[in-house]
C-alpha cells in the first residue's frame, strides 16, 4: 500500500474536515438555497429551517412567560420596539385622535342622499367584470405551473412540481390563526419576511387574508407598502386590500377605522394606490356613492404628487362614464394642481362627449363641471369655452349651470394674450 505524501492528511481526516460545517460553507449553501428559491419559485430548505427555528424560539418564549397551553395576551406592549412595525401600539392612539379630528376618518357614518344614490345607480355597469381576488390568481398560477412542469418533465424523469415544505405550511397556518385574532402587539416574524419571498403571493394565500382582523390588515399594509416594489404593492392593494374595503363598506355601511388607515398608509406608494385601488374601482362600473365618498375623502386629506394625480385624471377622463368618475374627478380638480394642458384638454373632451347623451345627468356631473370651470377657466382655449357654453344648452341645472356660464364668460383664455375678460350680458 503506497504511503501518503509528506504533508498530506490521512483520507479519513480529510473526509471529516470536509463534512464539518464552516461559516464559508454555510454561506455558500445559503446562496444555493436562495438561488433555488429565486429560480424555482418556492421556499428553499435553508429558509424553511430558519423560519421553523424562529417560530420555535418565539413559542418557547411565550410558554416561558405565560405557561404552556395558556394564550399570550394580544394587548402586550413592547418596551423597546425593534423596528417601525413594532411600535404600532404607540402610534394608534395618535392616529385615532387625528381621525376624530378629521371627522370622517376611521369609518365614521357617511350620510348619503337616497335620490343621489338612485341617480348614480342608473349609470352603473349592467355587466360588471368579475372581481378577482388573491385566491383566484393563486389557483390560476398553480394550474398553469403544474401544466408547464408536467409537460416539460414528462419526457425526462417525471418528477412532480416542487411543493411547499410541509413544515412551512404548518408555520404559516399558525400565522393565519394569529392574524385572524390579532388586535395589537407584535406580528410573527415569519409574516414580516413574506415581502422578501419570491412566491410571496402563494405564502400570503396560505394565511387567508379574508380572515384577518382589520387591525391585522392595517399592519400588513404597512409592511407591504414599505417593502414591496410598486408593481407588487399594486397587486397587494388590488387583490387583498380593495376587496376587503369594499366588502366592509357593503356589510356595515361604513368603513372600519383600521381599514381606513390602511388606505391612507397605502398612499406611501401613490402610483400603486391609483393603479391598484382607484382606477380598478372606477373601471368596475359598480362603485357606489358611499364607496366613492369614503375613498374620495382620502384624496382630500392626503398630499399626492401632481404627476400621479395627473395620470389618474387622464385615465378617468377617458373611461366610460359612471357616477363615481365625477366624484373622483371633482376631488382631484379641487386640489388645484398646475395641470399640463394635455390633462386639461382631456377633461374638456370628457365633458364634451355628453353633447349627444340624452340621459338626465346627476348633480355630481354638474358639480364636477363647475369645479373644472372654477379651477382651470384660464387654461382653456377660446374654442373650448365656446364648446362648453354650447354644452350648457344640452345639459343644464337650475342653480349650477348659471354659475358655470359666469365662470367661463368672465375669464381669460390661454390662446389670446392680453385679452380682457368678457362682460356677461
Amino acid at each position: 500500500m503506497p504511503k501518503a505524501a509528506r504533508g498530506a492528511e490521512p483520507l479519513h481526516e480529510q473526509i471529516l474536515k470536509a463534512a464539518a460545517p464552516t461559516v464559508r460553507h454555510r454561506r455558500a449553501r445559503d446562496a444555493v438555497g436562495d438561488a433555488e428559491q429565486r429560480d424555482g419559485g418556492y421556499v428553499g430548505p435553508r429558509l424553511a429551517r430558519r423560519i421553523l427555528r424562529e417560530a420555535r424560539r418565539q413559542q418557547e418564549e411565550l410558554e416561558a412567560e405565560h405557561g404552556p397551553g395558556e394564550p399570550a395576551p394580544t394587548a402586550r406592549r413592547c418596551a423597546a420596539p425593534e423596528s417601525e412595525e413594532d411600535d404600532e401600539d404607540e402610534e394608534w392612539p395618535s392616529l385615532r385622535r387625528a381621525a376624530e379630528r378629521d371627522g370622517r376618518d376611521g369609518g365614521a357614518d357617511v350620510e348619503v342622499d337616497p335620490e343621489d344614490e338612485k341617480a348614480l345607480e342608473l349609470f352603473m355597469s349592467r355587466a360588471p367584470p368579475i372581481r378577482r381576488t388573491l385566491a383566484d390568481v393563486i389557483m390560476e398560477k398553480i394550474t398553469e405551473k403544474q401544466t408547464e412542469v408536467q409537460t416539460a418533465l414528462s419526457e425526462l424523469s417525471g418528477r412532480p412540481m416542487p411543493q411547499l415544505d410541509p413544515r412551512v405550511l404548518e408555520v404559516y397556518r399558525g400565522v393565519r390563526e394569529v392574524l385572524s385574532k390579532y388586535r395589537s402587539g407584535k406580528l410573527p416574524k415569519a409574516f414580516k419576511i413574506i415581502p422578501a419571498l419570491s412566491n410571496w403571493e402563494q405564502i400570503l394565500y396560505i394565511t387567508e387574508p379574508e380572515t384577518w382582523t382589520a387591525a391585522a390588515m392595517y399592519q400588513a399594509t404597512r409592511i407591504f407598502s414599505s417593502n414591496l416594489k410598486e408593481g407588487m404593492a399594486q397587486r397587494f392593494y388590488n387583490l387583498v386590500l380593495l376587496p376587503r374595503v369594499r366588502d366592509d363598506i357593503a356589510e356595515y355601511k361604513r368603513l372600519n377605522f383600521h381599514l381606513y388607515m390602511a388606505l391612507k398608509k397605502a398612499l406611501f406608494k401613490p402610483g400603486a394606490w391609483f393603479k391598484g385601488i382607484l382606477i380598478p374601482l372606477c373601471e368596475s362600473g359598480t362603485c357606489t356613492l358611499r364607496e366613492a365618498i369614503i375613498i374620495g375623502s382620502i384624496l382630500t386629506k392626503c398630499s399626492i404628487p401632481v404627476l400621479h394625480s395627473s395620470a389618474a385624471m387622464l385615465k378617468i377622463a377617458e373611461m366610460p362614464y359612471n357616477g363615481a368618475n365625477s366624484i373622483f374627478l371633482r376631488l382631484l380638480i379641487d386640489k388645484k394642481y398646475a395641470l399640463p394642458f394635455r390633462v386639461v384638454d382631456a377633461l374638456v373632451f370628457h365633458f364634451l362627449a355628453f353633447r349627444t347623451d340624452q340621459r338626465t345627468l346627476p348633480v355630481l356631473w354638474h358639480q364636477s363641471f363647475l369645479a373644472l370651470a372654477q379651477r382651470y377657466k384660464e387654461d382653456l382655449s377660446s374654442e373650448q369655452k365656446e364648446a362648453l357654453l354650447e354644452l350648457l344648452k344640452f345639459h343644464s341645472h337650475p342653480q349650477i349651470s348659471a354659475e358655470i356660464r359666469r365662470e367661463l364668460t368672465n375669464s381669460k383664455t390661454r390662446d389670446v394674450e392680453g385679452q380682457e375678460p368678457a362682460v356677461m350680458e
